[in-house]
C-alpha cells in the first residue's frame, strides 16, 4: 500500500486546490469534534484526576480516528487497488486545507472593502482573539498571522504525514490538531484536561514548522519578496511565541513582507502579551493578505514537488 501514498497525496492535493472543502460534504473533522466533546463530558462527569483523563481523551481520539480510517481503507482494498487509491486520495484531500484557508483570508480582504465592521466580523471566523476593537491594519495582520501559522498545521504537516504513513497517519495528525484547537488551552478550564493534547500537537508540528519556514523563505525568493529578510527574521524571531512552533512560519511571512506581527491582543476580554515578530518597516496593507496566500500556495507546491521526486526515487 505504501507505494500509493505519494500518488494518492498528489491527487488529494490537486483536489484540494480545485475544490477546497465543499460546504455540502460532511467533513471528518466534524465527527472528530463531536467525539472529543462526548469524551470530554464523560471524563469530566466521571471525576478523578483530570490530568490522567487527558491521556485517555488524547489517546482515544487519535486512535479512534486512525482506526476508522484504516477500516475504511481495508474495506476498499477488498475491491481492488483502484477503489483503494480513490479512497486514499479522497481522504488526503479532506485532510488538506490550503484552498479553504485562502478562501477565508480572501473573504476578510473582500469584507474590508465593505467596511471595518465587516472585516472584523469576517476575521473572527479564523482567529481566536477578540476582534470588536481591531483596526483595519490589525485585521490584516491577524489574517496574515493565521494564514502563515496554518500553512504549517493545515497544509505542510498533513502533507508530510500523508506521505510517510498515508491517510491513516494523516488523520491521526488531524485528530491531534483538532484536540489542540478544542481543549489545548492554558486557562483554568482546559489546562488539565487538555495538556496532553497540546503537547502532542507541539511534538507533531515540531519538524514541519521548521520545514515550513524554509519553504516560505524559498517561496519569498520565487515571488520576488524579500527572501533574505525572511530568513534573517526566522533566525532572530523563531522563538517569539507562546507556542514552540507558530513563530517559525509567522517570522518567515513577516520578514518577507516587511511588517511586524504578534504583540498584545485581547482574548475573552483579557490582554495576552506576546512578543513581536518581524520589523515594522511599513504598515500592513490589504495586499499583504494576497501575498501571504501566495506564500502558502508556493510552499505547498515546492513540498509536493519534493515528495513526488522522493516517490520516484523510492519506487
Amino acid at each position: 500500500m505504501w507505494e500509493l501514498f505519494g500518488p494518492a497525496l498528489f491527487a488529494g492535493w490537486i483536489l484540494d486546490l480545485l475544490f477546497g472543502d465543499p460546504a455540502w460534504l460532511y467533513h471528518p473533522v466534524v465527527a472528530i469534534g463531536k467525539l472529543i466533546s462526548f469524551l470530554e463530558k464523560r471524563l469530566r462527569a466521571r471525576g478523578g484526576n483530570l490530568r490522567r483523563s487527558a491521556l485517555v481523551l488524547t489517546g482515544a481520539t487519535v486512535f479512534t480516528a486512525m482506526g476508522a480510517c484504516a477500516l475504511v481503507l481495508y474495506l476498499l482494498s477488498l475491491f481492488g487497488r483502484v477503489p483503494l487509491f480513490i479512497g486514499m486520495a479522497l481522504l488526503d484531500w479532506l485532510g488538506l486545507a490550503a484552498r479553504s484557508m485562502v478562501q477565508e483570508a480572501r473573504g476578510v480582504a473582500s469584507a474590508l472593502d465593505e467596511g471595518l465592521d465587516a472585516g472584523r466580523k469576517q476575521v473572527s471566523r479564523i482567529v481566536g482573539r477578540d476582534t470588536q476593537s481591531l483596526t483595519s491594519e490589525e485585521v490584516i495582520k491577524a489574517t496574515v498571522e493565521t494564514v502563515s501559522e496554518n500553512t504549517t498545521d493545515g497544509v505542510i504537516s498533513p502533507m508530510l504525514y500523508a506521505f510517510i504513513g498515508g491517510p491513516v497517519l494523516l488523520w491521526g495528525f488531524k485528530a491531534a490538531s483538532t484536540l489542540d484547537s478544542m481543549v489545548g488551552y492554558l486557562d483554568e478550564k482546559y489546562r488539565d484536561i487538555g495538556w496532553s493534547s497540546a503537547r502532542l500537537d507541539d511534538i507533531l508540528n515540531y519538524l514541519p514548522a521548521r520545514l515550513t519556514a524554509l519553504l516560505m523563505v524559498l517561496s519569498a525568493y520565487l515571488l520576488r519578496l524579500d527572501g533574505k529578510r525572511a530568513l534573517d527574521t526566522v533566525r532572530r524571531d523563531h522563538a517569539n511565541h507562546l507556542s514552540p512552533n507558530c513563530a517559525w512560519s509567522e517570522a518567515a511571512a513577516a520578514g518577507a513582507l516587511g511588517i511586524q506581527l504578534g504583540g498584545t491582543h485581547l482574548y475573552f476580554g483579557k490582554p495576552v502579551v506576546k512578543p513581536t515578530i518581524g520589523d515594522a518597516l511599513r504598515p500592513a496593507e490589504k495586499s499583504d493578505i494576497t501575498k501571504t496566500c501566495l506564500l502558502l500556495y508556493f510552499s505547498s507546491g515546492i513540498l509536493m514537488l519534493i515528495l513526488l521526486l522522493l516517490t520516484l526515487v523510492l519506487q
